[in-house]
């Protein structure tokens, strides 16, 4: 019996084995435009544009930021990249993935292990950094819920804490076209790229 097909094949017309994914099958663009495409929160969110998983990601690198000013290119461009194997995978929310066991996070692992050395950037994401990014994934979120995802700020606050004012002050989430996001993501990307 044939097994079943475990690749995509790209827009950039790479090859993707999910089971095997190398390096040299990972193409930004191709990682800008399915994010573009792929809605956070199961796309029940407010507005007439999904929120993409490239919108979280910029504000994610955008909080992370603010939140280690300090912070270098490679530490910047590993947060910009924090959900990127969802190109390929889709965004699942949390309890999904729990359903779904611990196959889901191999997989995620060997996806985000090529994105990574592909742009020179360790396979694995070293412990602290790993924190610190997802310390800004939560204000993401807590943003995410209150302002697009018909959250309390009470009930945001339970689930992914309340973030400091000044870490937030100025932020804002827009819905606007994928290309939109998708231009953004990648000019982002290279902005990181060509600083490390």
């Amino acid at each position: 019996m044939k097994p079943p097909r475990a690749w995509q094949r790209m827009l950039s017309g790479r090859r993707l084995d999910l089971l095997d994914p190398t390096p040299m099958d990972i193409e930004v663009e191709d990682i800008a435009h399915g994010l573009a495409f792929v809605a956070r929160w199961n796309g029940q969110t407010k507005g007439d544009f999904a929120y993409s998983v490239a919108e979280h990601s910029l504000l994610v690198e955008a909080l992370f930021r603010r939140m280690w000013p300090s912070a270098r290119p490679a530490e910047l461009l590993t947060a910009l990249l924090h959900d990127a194997p969802e190109y390929v995978i889709g965004d699942m929310i949390s309890p999904v993935k729990a359903a779904v066991g611990p196959d889901y996070g191999k997989l995620d692992e060997r996806l985000t292990a090529a994105i990574h050395i592909r742009f020179g950037l360790p396979a694995a994401t070293p412990v602290r950094l790993k924190q610190r990014i997802k310390k800004a994934d939560k204000v993401s979120a807590w943003m995410e819920a209150t302002q697009i995802a018909g959250f309390t700020e009470a009930e945001a606050s339970r689930f992914f804490g309340r973030p400091k004012p000044e870490v937030i002050e100025g932020l804002d989430i827009v819905l606007r076209p994928p290309v939109e996001a998708r231009n953004e993501f990648t000019a982002r990307h290279a902005a990181l790229l060509a600083a490390i």
